[in-house]
């Protein structure tokens, strides 16, 4: 039996619940509902442990703010002894259209901070990522405040119908490998009806 360890990241309290920034905790929790699990506060972050299909899926919400987000993932890789190629983090990515998902193998952190973070604790970028495009909707020196911005009321509902897409995407990624779910996954979100 594999196991493996999501990663969603955000920042916790409830003024960043329904932020831009967020939408790592969000498919985070939208995976542990699917899988029938729940959250424990544990040592750095939120933890559920879940299983799919024999297969154990260790998802974790880190507590250390974003931009310190390597602690968290660092520990529990050790606690949990998941090595580096079974471990998937979920950020938003201000770079890709909304509703955009792309899962790499590796890569930059983008200008990402919690990416950073990660690869500087980890002290590589070898590790499996899961980019949820948020848009870059926002005018010079805005960045900030668009990422910790709120939700539209459109784009939550272009939300709501890729939740299920992203859990699974996440489900494909740890049953069949990462490039079957590029394959499958990656992309722009399609329109209503299609």
């Amino acid at each position: 039996m594999k196991k493996f360890l999501v990663v969603g990241l955000g920042n916790i309290g409830p003024e960043y619940a329904e932020t831009r920034h967020n939408i790592g905790f969000r498919v985070a929790d939208q995976l542990v509902q699917d899988l029938g699990g729940s959250f424990e506060s544990q040592k750095l972050g939120s933890v559920a442990w879940t299983k799919l299909k024999g297969q154990s899926i260790v998802v974790l919400k880190p507590n250390t703010y974003m931009n310190l987000s390597g602690k968290s993932v660092n520990y529990w890789m050790q606690q949990e002894k998941i090595p580096l190629e079974q471990i998937l983090v979920i950020t938003d990515d201000i770079h890709l259209p909304f509703g955009t998902f792309r899962i790499k193998a590796s890569g930059t952190h983008g200008g990402h901070n919690g990416l950073r973070h990660i690869q500087e604790t980890l002290h590589t970028a070898q590790y499996d990522r899961f980019r949820f495009g948020v848009g870059a909707e926002f005018g010079a020196g805005k960045q900030v405040d668009y990422v910790l911005g709120q939700w539209t009321a459109h784009e939550q509902i272009g939300l709501a119908i890729r939740m299920d897409s992203a859990v699974e995407a996440i489900k494909t990624w740890a049953l069949e490998g990462s490039s079957r779910a590029m394959n499958r996954f990656n992309g722009p979100m399609p329109e209503p009806g299609v």
